[in-house]
Parts: C-alpha cells; sequence; structure tokens
C-alpha cells in the first residue's frame, strides 16, 4: 500500500483542472494533429507525424501521473484542522533570519505543490521539517545546503489561500 501524499486544497484544484486540460483539450489536439500529419504521406519520414506521436505520448503519460498523484493524495483543509497555536501542514509562517533580519513567509505544502518563487514550500524541505510543531516567538535551527540559519517564528496563519 502506498502511503498518502498530504495535499491542499488548492493544490488538487489545480492538478484537476490541468487533468481536465489534458484530457479534454490537449489530447484532442494532438489527435488532430497526428490526423493531419498522416495526410502528408510516407510515416517514416514524417517528422510532424512523429513529433505529434512524442507529444502524445508525453501527454498520455502525464495523465496517468496525475491520475496516481490524485487517488494516493489526502487533501487536508487547513481551516477544519484543531492547530494550538503551531505550525502544520498548510502553515503559512512569518519568519524572520535572525542573521540578517529578513522577513520572510512561507506555505508549507505537498511536493507537488512546492514553488520556493511563490514561497510554498514542501514539507520535505528541510525548513519546513524543522518548524513543524513549533510556536509562535520559538526560535528555530534549520540546517541547509548553505549553512545554519536561525529564524524566529512572528506569525502562524492557517488560510485556505
Amino acid at each position: 500500500m502506498m502511503n498518502k501524499i498530504p495535499m491542499t486544497i488548492k493544490g488538487s484544484k489545480k492538478l484537476i483542472k490541468e487533468l481536465n486540460q489534458l484530457k479534454n483539450v490537449k489530447r484532442y489536439e494532438i489527435i488532430n494533429d497526428i490526423m493531419e500529419a498522416r495526410k502528408y504521406g510516407d510515416l517514416k519520414e514524417n517528422a510532424e507525424y512523429h513529433a505529434a506521436r512524442e507529444e502524445q505520448s508525453f501527454c498520455e503519460k502525464r495523465i496517468k501521473e496525475i491520475e496516481l498523484k490524485l487517488s494516493n493524495c489526502q487533501i487536508i483543509d487547513i481551516t477544519k484542522i484543531k492547530n494550538k497555536g503551531r505550525v502544520i501542514f498548510g502553515s503559512t509562517v512569518d519568519l524572520i533570519n535572525i542573521t540578517t533580519n529578513k522577513i520572510v513567509s512561507y506555505k508549507i505544502v505537498g511536493d507537488d505543490e512546492a514553488n520556493l518563487k511563490e514561497y510554498l514550500i514542501s514539507i520535505n524541505a528541510p525548513i519546513a521539517r524543522g518548524l513543524i510543531g513549533k510556536k509562535i516567538n520559538d526560535t528555530v535551527l534549520i540546517k541547509t545546503p548553505k549553512g545554519n540559519i536561525i529564524f524566529k517564528i512572528l506569525k502562524i496563519q492557517y488560510l485556505d489561500k
């Protein structure tokens, strides 16, 4: 049995939207491309045909991948969890770097949702691992590839955004 993969509501909606796009739009575009390419004759030397078939392969692989993720995910609604003022999966945490005095805000999400540019960090990332279970005003030492960083937790929010 496979372990359930934690995912936020927003993350699951994003995957469902991508799945629907691939199944109901992209798949048919590719089929049309293949049919169009077949009109050009000899399939062995038909670049358009081979490109369309390759794209079809990528599309079908991604559909299977998303379906597998959705069938093995545990959708967590952060707004319905008793949090007791601690950092948990789905929390948005405002931190201050003790060394630089730089303030940053991270939301702890599932692996598939993680995007550092959007300040979404994976539950499995060192920062998230170090924050889980901590409370406001706790000081946390995080071991990162660039060295140790000390953060102080300023705020914890339990938002569905």
